[in-house]
């Protein structure tokens, strides 16, 4: 039996920033199995989409969520094509629903991060919390991984692997910063050993570090990349190099930095470009705040996003969203990684430079070698935006259509 190939797509007439930079062409054509050729001539058999006046752009990845089948559907309306879940239970084997599903963002996982028990982040669940699979998945329950011992992180690394997490992340974190001082901590020498034996299995481990003691800690133990950025006080150059010298990346979600400190995302939410994507239950989250650490300031940590950039420090983008509770305020899946681009071209970076923080430096940093740039070959996770990004930030929210594996989403 004979099938019918899909029909290919021709996008012509686009600016195309393929995620490192604004390419001569301005024709992409793409099926559901990838892009086919960026420049040249529209094929005569593919279906034609005049982009004139916009710019094309891989779709966005945002590099710390804590995601649901909901969410990453939100998240896709906003052109985010991947959420990298930096705690949760979307890992290899829970995930081949989200794998098929064109409607929803794709999705890989930590699994759960390293903590002692009792250790961030138990403090925000109910006591005895298990987490089951995720929805319209059947996998086994998640593995917690609580340790206390040199020997037991060790232990949980290869159960980690086996149950399909695709980085390990370890949490360093006493708690001062959301409000829950004297929380049990990973010591040096649990974190040195678990991180070790990770990168012995080939894996890369990241960490959750929000005080320049723990980032500390977590760079001195080897750690690839760290998922958030410290907010305790301004950089040293002592810190800043101590990063740079690791070749660590960073994603500050300096989304979730401002709502530690009580802004709201008000500001994004007036927008109705977001506005119009949002329901009621996500607006008022947007529309909230953590303000646990009010006494930070913004400004500090954008200096210190600059100053990692500017010594050559791989900066990603990610968000730190997670569910549509006003306790978890601030953020909102897709909407939230808008605001973070913003907030990294208002710490000194160029639009362009923003850009690759959301598309081919965070596929490249992650290993997702499929995506992340427009290029022959790679899959089609594509956002069509009216204007120019590349010069004015805020353009990432006029979106024209969003495309995962080449399948246009018919609401957006």
């Amino acid at each position: 039996m004979s099938t019918t190939p899909a029909p290919s797509t021709a996008l012509i007439n686009a600016r195309v920033f393929d995620g490192d930079l604004t390419l001569e062409a301005t024709t992409v054509v793409f099926d559901n199995t990838g892009i086919l050729a960026v420049g040249g001539n529209a094929p005569a058999s593919a279906q034609v989409v005049d982009a004139k006046g916009g710019t094309l752009l891989p779709g966005l990845i945002d590099a710390h969520v804590h995601t649901n089948v909901e969410s990453l559907a939100l998240a896709l309306r906003f052109g985010v094509t991947t959420e990298l879940e930096m705690q949760g239970t979307y890992t290899a084997d829970n995930r081949a629903h989200i794998t098929a599903d064109d409607t929803v963002a794709d999705v890989r996982s930590s699994g759960f991060g390293i903590t002692p028990p009792g250790g961030h982040p138990s403090e925000l669940f109910p006591e005895g919390f298990r987490p089951g699979p995720p929805s319209g998945a059947s996998g086994p329950t998640p593995l917690m991984p609580f340790s206390t011992t040199p020997e037991e992180a060790v232990a949980f690394i290869p159960q980690l692997i086996e149950r399909g997490s695709d980085y390990i992340k370890f949490m360093v974190d006493d708690g001062s910063v959301e409000g829950h001082p004297g929380l049990p901590m990973l010591d040096r020498a649990t974190l040195n050993a678990g991180v070790a034996e990770a990168k012995r299995h080939g894996k890369l481990t990241v960490a959750h570090a929000l005080t320049i003691e723990a980032t500390r800690m977590a760079i001195e133990a080897g750690i690839d990349g760290l998922v958030h950025l410290f907010m305790d006080g301004p950089h040293t150059d002592e810190i800043i190099t101590l990063i740079r010298d690791s070749g660590a990346f960073v994603v500050p979600c300096v989304v979730l930095n401002a709502s530690m400190m009580g802004i709201t995302g008000d500001q994004l939410a007036d927008d109705p470009r977001v506005a119009a994507r949002l329901d009621e239950a996500w607006t008022k989250t947007l529309r909230s705040s953590f303000n646990h650490y009010p006494q930070g300031k913004i400004a500090d940590v954008l200096g210190s996003v600059r100053a990692l950039y500017d010594a050559g420090v791989d900066i990603l983008t990610g968000t730190d969203a997670s569910m549509p509770m006003p306790f978890l305020g601030g953020l909102a899946h897709g909407a939230s990684v808008h605001h973070e681009l913003q907030y990294l071209v208002q710490a000194g970076l160029t639009p362009a430079q923003a850009l690759r923080a959301a598309t081919a430096t965070t596929a490249r940093r992650f290993g997702l070698a499929d995506r992340g740039r427009i290029a022959e070959g790679l899959r089609a996770d594509l956002l069509l935006v009216d204007g120019d990004p590349t010069t004015t930030i805020s353009d990432t929210l006029n979106t024209r259509a969003v495309w995962r594996r080449g399948t246009r989403l018919t609401v957006v």
